[in-house]
């Protein structure tokens, strides 16, 4: 959710934030097992690479925000019944298509079916460095950005305006969208493409969904829309 914001009362991680911190580093646990089991190695740098990068990012992007504002770690494990039926679609879709993408790009390195240059391989780990970092830039400005899209206004949500939200309406999104174009690069698998530009498709409805919802029901959003025209591109959408 890019656009839910509270000044928290939580200056500790509780249940829900301890529960967030292990679902993600369970995550990449997962991550890991459906690379290098698809693969049928674990000499396979591009994916240690891949793996390197995120737990990374947790240690110190992650573990910063949370020292810094654990309010948003905890609302981010939070389970709330006001997630929208778009929403609860999104995720049914995207999990596979996601984890299906790593298998993908496992089963392509195991039977060699895609060649990319090794300097394009570099280049997509670079355009991989934004989906690594926005997400706690986000964070770190968003005390409310929620993992599902549901608006609360009973709880103090209002429009964040600053930091990553001057340059886009969703720059989560516009981050790990740019992150699934780079991907296949990173990977050395065109193959890997396949699913994740149904994922992309996926992002963007959910972002033309979430905005609609934002403008009818999230005070003040319509007047942000005005000045930060784009939702997930600047000068395109």
């Amino acid at each position: 959710m890019s656009q839910l914001a509270v000044q928290p009362p939580e200056q500790r991680l509780d249940e829900n934030g301890r529960r967030r911190l292990l679902q993600v580093f369970g995550m990449y646990g997962m991550y890991a097992i459906l690379l290098f089991v698809s693969a049928g190695t674990l000499r396979w740098w591009n994916a240690w690479v891949y793996l390197g990068l995120g737990i990374l990012a947790i240690l110190t992007g992650g573990l910063y925000v949370a020292r810094k504002n654990p309010a948003i770690i905890n609302e981010r494990g939070r389970p709330s019944e006001k997630t929208k039926p778009f929403d609860r679609l999104f995720a049914r879709l995207a999990l596979p298509l996601a984890l299906a993408s790593l298998v993908v790009a496992g089963l392509d390195f195991r039977f060699g079916w895609s060649s990319v240059p090794a300097w394009a391989q570099v280049v997509g780990f670079i355009g991989l460095l934004p989906g690594t970092i926005v997400p706690y830039w986000v964070m770190y400005h968003n005390a409310y950005a929620a993992t599902t899209v549901r608006v609360e206004t009973e709880r103090g949500q209002h429009v964040i305006t600053d930091g990553p939200y001057r340059l886009t309406r969703h720059p989560l999104y516009s981050a790990t969208i740019l992150s699934y174009l780079f991907s296949p690069l990173a990977f050395n698998s065109w193959w890997m493409a396949a699913p994740l530009g149904l994922l992309i498709i996926l992002f963007v409805w959910r972002t033309a969904n979430e905005d609609r919802t934002l403008l009818a029901e999230l005070p003040g959003y319509t007047d942000y829309a005005q000045r930060t025209r784009y939702r997930l591109l600047p000068g395109v959408w």
